[in-house]
């Protein structure tokens, strides 16, 4: 079945003292375009987050948004910055000689100055952590799948149904077409019976006029265009019930039909037909649209 390229997926998991929540949204795109905002505690494991999307999701631009919290102790280390703090020291102490006052300089104080003390993330078991994190990543994609997939089947059924539409106005044209040539072999001969006199009747030639409305009914043919409509409706509408991945095949699909509905409009040569040749258009344009929310 189809799946639309818009979706969503939550998934938060804990695991001991360690709390992972991974969220996914995408929106379509040619291609499979990843974005991921994540502790860097996760850097190392930037490729393995990337392929496990990829392989789950084809297409879509996805941004991805990992948050993690350790609430064990020894999680987190705070490092004293020996050098930079005793070098605020000896500044504030130079302050305190030049301008003649006292140091109340303390540790308080000098642990405040920017990096002095550092913030920084204890080891940890690199396959451990990717496991538990995979299994949250697994659990916002298949959120995610199960949203793009119910999207897709309402997409689809949207499209068929406006291929429906298309099939209608073109049994249309169908119907139409052989009235355009009786009209305009009956206008042809009415334009020669109010220009020939009884005396030039005599000159008047049948074949020419047999060859005229000939060719007028070649060039006005549009039984193969109509055909090829008929197949296309046909293979649309399998593409969008059977196959998991539809939309490179709608876009080149849809650029045929649109194709062949343009010769039609070229060749008409009747404001009825055209008339409906535009209505079809506006049906294309609007599918070209969905399908390119589609995977």
């Amino acid at each position: 079945m189809a799946n639309s390229m818009t979706g969503f997926g939550r998934c938060e998991k804990i695991f001991g003292t360690r709390r992972y929540s991974v969220e996914l949204k995408s929106v379509n795109s040619r291609f499979c375009d990843i974005s991921i905002r994540m502790p860097k505690l996760f850097n190392y494991a930037d490729a393995r987050i990337r392929k496990l999307i990829s392989d789950s999701l084809v297409r879509g631009k996805v941004d991805v948004f990992i948050n993690y919290e350790d609430f064990s102790e020894g999680s987190s280390e705070v490092v004293i910055n020996e050098g930079l703090a005793k070098a605020y020291s000896d500044a504030l102490l130079k302050i305190a000689e030049v301008t003649g006052r006292p140091d109340d300089s303390n540790s308080s104080r000098i642990s405040s100055f920017p990096d002095v003390l550092v913030t920084r993330q204890a080891q940890i078991d690199e396959d451990t952590i990717w496991g538990e994190l995979e299994q949250t990543a697994l659990g916002a994609i298949e959120g995610m799948q199960q949203m793009r997939s119910v999207e897709g089947q309402n997409l689809a059924a949207d499209i068929i149904g406006k291929i429906d539409e298309l099939a209608v106005i073109r049994n249309e044209i169908d119907e139409r077409a052989p009235q355009v040539v009786v009209e305009y072999r009956q206008r042809l001969t009415e334009r020669i019976d109010d220009l020939l006199t009884d005396a030039s009747r005599a000159f008047y030639d049948e074949a020419r006029f047999a060859a005229e409305v000939a060719i007028f009914t070649d060039k006005c043919a549009i039984d193969e265009e109509l055909k090829r409509l008929e197949s296309h409706f046909s293979q649309g509408r399998s593409i969008l019930a059977n196959d998991d991945q539809v939309g490179k095949k709608m876009d080149f699909l849809i650029q045929e039909i649109n194709r062949e509905t343009n010769t039609i409009g070229s060749k008409a040569n009747d404001l009825e037909i055209t008339n409906r040749v535009l209505l079809m258009k506006n049906i294309i344009e609007q599918m070209r649209e969905q399908i390119q929310n589609l995977v």
